[in-house]
């Protein structure tokens, strides 16, 4: 059970009914993590920025590249929600998180997305001569910007210990 309650949106304010409103028109559904968050329309605000570095990061990486590296990122943080939210992306997409071949450029994301969420000190050069070869300065930005949101979800869904949403129930890692 959450440490936190979720907002009753009955008796929540005009403004947390505003950004309730202005994220399901955004995004079409409404997460136990956004519902908890709502109490802080800043909060959700700064966390849902998530969205727009994975979109400003598409166009170099792809979904399916963005996919991994938020696994990776979720499995060492052992954050059982994102976890949960990204096999999810991938099963739904076709793929079997278990059995997935990852391109080389995947690998090297996969190995900055673990790095990062293990010891952000610690990323080691060959991962960042690897990344530099591949990508520019504001995707490389927007890249260690993004991870760092994808570590502050794993650190608020555990902490806060967010109740898996019932739709992510049949995705978990057996």
């Amino acid at each position: 059970m959450a440490m936190i309650p979720p907002i009753d949106y009955a008796t929540a304010s005009e403004e947390i009914r505003a950004a309730h409103d202005e994220e399901l028109r955004q995004r079409g559904r409404m997460t136990n993590m956004k519902r908890i968050q709502l109490h802080s329309p800043a909060a959700h605000r700064i966390y849902a920025e998530w969205f727009t570095l994975r979109d400003l990061l598409r166009p170099a990486l792809g979904d399916r590249a963005i996919w991994l590296l938020s696994l990776a990122i979720s499995e060492s943080c052992r954050a059982e929600i994102p976890v949960t939210f990204f096999r999810r992306a991938l099963i739904d997409s076709g793929l079997d998180p278990e059995g997935i071949e990852p391109t080389t450029d995947e690998a090297l994301l996969i190995d900055f997305g673990t790095a990062i969420a293990t010891d952000a000190n610690a990323v080691s050069d060959a991962i960042w001569a690897g990344l530099k070869a591949r990508y520019h300065e504001p995707t490389l930005v927007n890249l260690v910007a993004f991870a760092g949101i994808m570590v502050a979800t794993c650190v608020f869904t555990s902490a806060v210990r967010v109740d898996l949403d019932p739709e992510l129930e049949g995705y978990r890692k057996r």
